[in-house]
């Protein structure tokens, strides 16, 4: 055979899992073409299989001399090295291939693994983090990597569990002493430092007024109508109550996707009544017949500020979601306005998040949070959760930005209206 005939059956050997065949074929190659690189390699690859570290580094250090920039050899010779008592030369040898490719994923973990059996903690759970940032999606991530993968992420979740008690051992009483407004922003930021979070910006799926701070919830003392609206929660409540019993069928899904358009997240949820609403106003359109119905909450809604947005706002419903129900992670429309939740019926089990922080609802008392900042409800009872919706502008707008708000709607929704 020449050597292409010897390759071929050597390379069909090795993927049939026929390893002593392979080897022989190699070092046959050796014999005619002695500096052979894809031979050295796969000599040295099969005496690393067999246990044979020693003559699987000399081989492959071969094979490097050969092709110096062959990433594949470097780690296949990090390994013999390691496995074979070489720590220092392992961590050259990976070393290398990351001078070849940064971003090479494989040398990344392998990298990630030299620190880690160093007892290196911090500076595996930096690197494995470094692999994960570049890796695909996990549903993307190659069979063969998964496992390296999934160890990496399960360091680097417990590396950075670690760091944040640590933080908050040392800075819990200085952010207790804050003022209650400010203490959430300084627990944030060290979740962040430690990697337990990420910043949670405002994303606007339509009208994005910029510069204003993205603030998950805002104090409901900052709102003057707020304990007016509470005050009425019985009244509401009863009404609310009338309607699952004698309107059921009103109480459509939220969620209701066109066939043909891409639902995303919420695949689940479209066209379900798992998370199904009672409209009483909705975008910027009041719904009289429900309107009728509930004159109680149609009163406390004129309490407040409407917000009113061309083709957006104002929006006023009943929201109740199924028992053991998730609401997926999504943002709204414009941080014109914040959303309120007036809860009405909660039971145990329930949480509502937004950003990094996560609030109880209780009834009666009115969550107020900028809904374009990243937000999701969960529903672990046995029982029906609903919550009243409206929303407000959002106040740090001035009222003559409301105007700027009102016209820039309005001339967006009149392109190509004629």
């Amino acid at each position: 055979m020449n050597v292409e005939d010897i390759v071929r059956a050597a390379s069909q050997a090795a993927n049939a899992g026929r390893f002593q065949d392979a080897e022989r074929l190699w070092r046959e190659l050796l014999r005619v073409s002695p500096q052979h690189p894809q031979a050295l390699f796969g000599a040295g690859f099969h005496a690393l299989h067999r246990g044979d570290h020693a003559e699987a580094a000399a081989r492959l250090q071969q094979a490097r001399a050969v092709a110096p920039a062959d990433i594949l050899t470097l780690l296949t010779l990090a390994t013999a090295l390691g496995t074979g008592g070489d720590a220092e030369g392992a961590r050259e040898a990976i070393d290398a291939a990351l001078a070849v490719d940064p971003y090479f994923v494989p040398a990344l973990l392998a990298k990630g693994a030299w620190f880690e059996r160093q007892g290196a903690a911090r500076e595996a759970a930096t690197t494995y983090g470094n692999a994960l940032r570049i890796a695909p999606p996990e549903t993307h991530w190659p069979a063969h990597l998964r496992k390296q993968l999934e160890h990496a992420r399960v360091v680097t979740a417990r590396h950075a569990q670690a760091l944040e008690a640590h933080l908050a051992s040392r800075l819990g009483d200085a952010i207790a002493a804050l003022p209650g407004e400010i203490a959430p922003r300084w627990r944030e930021a060290a979740a962040i430092l430690a990697r337990r979070s990420r910043p949670f910006t405002s994303e606007s799926n339509q009208l994005c007024v910029p510069r204003l701070p993205a603030i998950p919830f805002f104090e409901r003392e900052r709102f003057p109508w707020a304990a007016a609206v509470e005050a009425r929660t019985d009244a509401i409540r009863a009404e609310l109550q009338t309607a699952l019993a004698a309107e059921a069928s009103e109480f459509i899904p939220y969620i209701a996707y066109r066939p043909g358009d891409p639902v995303n997240q919420w695949g689940e949820l479209n066209h379900s009544t798992r998370w199904s609403t009672y409209h009483l106003w909705r975008s910027g359109a009041p719904v009289a017949e429900h309107l009728d119905r509930c004159p109680q909450t149609r009163a406390a809604l004129a309490l407040v500020e409407r917000v009113d947005i061309a083709g957006l706002c104002p929006n006023a419903m009943f929201s109740a979601l199924a028992p053991h129900t998730q609401i997926p992670p999504h943002n709204g429309e414009t941080n014109a306005r914040l959303v309120v939740h007036l809860p009405l019926i909660v039971p145990a089990h329930c949480r509502y998040r937004v950003g990094f922080e996560e609030r109880d609802w209780e009834v009666g008392r009115v969550l107020v949070f900028d809904d374009t900042i990243e937000h999701e409800a969960r529903n672990d009872s046995d029982e029906l959760r609903v919550v009243l919706i409206f929303d407000v502008w959002n106040p740090l707008l001035q009222p003559q930005e409301r105007e700027m708000v009102r016209a820039l709607a309005a001339a967006a929704r009149s392109f190509g209206a004629g």
